[in-house]
């Protein structure tokens, strides 16, 4: 394994029974970096981290965390580690700084270390106000930030974050991302899964896609928006010509049209360089298209993610 890589795995597998959870998953996560590593639901990113952090074993494969063998050596792997999950793990009836205090005694601080440590956690995250009073009365957002801040006591050089987000509102993610920066800022390398795509397009230096438990894209969110082209978006000024408005676009374009009734608009994905807004708004009124809006732009992530997604999500359909 290249010592630059913080995480790394070679044909990862993993069965339960019949199922296969993961499919010869291969990773290489550069240090200091986020990866954003993303998938629908059962495509195996709860069982890869599971792994890598040595909460599971795999059937078949390799990895290394950190420089060491997650199934030679996972009491190296755990010292070198820290782990959140979906859901705060804190002691609610302990204060943010007890929680904080136990936590360090449980990794190996002691005394004055595991009391200063905590101070500064709860400095860094915006938590100082409200250490002394007992954690179930702090907000979801607080909560996170507290389970994050746990897991930093001993300062790992890598973080497994398990959809850190879920559930928090706008104003908590943006604090829970800030600290996220700061960890990498700080050297750390993180491995983030998560069901917000904006979450991973704001955080990930690079974003591995996996479906039925491979690797089906990797790259920059730059990359992969780029590879799937420009998105021409229209709005109609009635939707009767919704019809009309796909037909054109379509035509156009080379791609499937997406028409939204409630929203009245038109659009489809293309990789035309030369697909000018000009041209668009010309055909589409040549095609008799009233037009109150029309635009092409970059695709998000979510509709990247779509893309790469729609096949697999369409054949389990079919075969359910």
């Amino acid at each position: 394994m290249t010592s630059t890589y913080a995480v790394h795995s070679e044909g990862l597998e993993k069965r339960f029974g019949a199922v296969h959870a993961l499919r010869g998953l291969d990773l290489a996560v550069p240090e200091g970096s986020i990866c954003g590593l993303l998938g629908p639901n059962g495509a195996g990113k709860t069982t890869a981290v599971r792994i890598l952090t040595t909460l599971s074993t795999p059937t078949a494969g390799t990895a290394r965390v950190a420089g060491h063998d997650v199934t030679g050596d996972p009491r190296a792997v755990r010292r070198s580690i820290g782990l959140t999950g979906q859901y705060a793990s804190v002691d609610g009836d302990l204060t943010g700084r007890e929680n904080l205090r136990l936590f360090g005694r449980l990794q190996g601080l002691r005394g004055a270390a595991a009391r200063h440590r905590a101070d500064e956690l709860l400095e860094r995250f915006a938590l100082t106000d409200a250490a002394d009073r007992p954690s179930r009365t702090y907000s979801g957002g607080m909560r996170r930030r507290l389970d994050l801040a746990a897991c930093l006591l001993t300062e790992p050089p890598v973080l497994f974050l398990d959809e850190p987000t879920t559930g928090l509102d706008p104003q908590s993610r943006e604090s829970i991302w800030e600290g996220v920066r700061q960890l990498t800022r700080g050297g750390s390398t993180v491995l983030l899964t998560t069901q917000y795509l904006e979450e991973a397009d704001r955080l990930a230096d690079e974003i591995v896609v996996i479906d039925h438990g491979t690797v089906t894209a990797t790259g920059t969110p730059d990359t992969l928006k780029a590879a799937i082209g420009s998105y021409v978006e229209v709005v109609v000024r009635s939707t009767e010509a919704l019809p009309d408005a796909g037909r054109v676009l379509g035509a156009l374009t080379g791609g499937e049209p997406v028409l939204d009734r409630a929203a009245a608009t038109a659009g489809a994905a293309t990789t035309d360089p030369a697909l000018t807004l000009p041209r668009v708004v010309r055909e589409l009124d040549a095609a008799g298209v009233a037009l109150l809006d029309a635009t092409v732009r970059r695709p998000t992530l979510d509709e990247v993610f779509l893309r790469l997604t729609r096949r697999t999500t369409t054949d389990k359909e079919t075969a359910a």
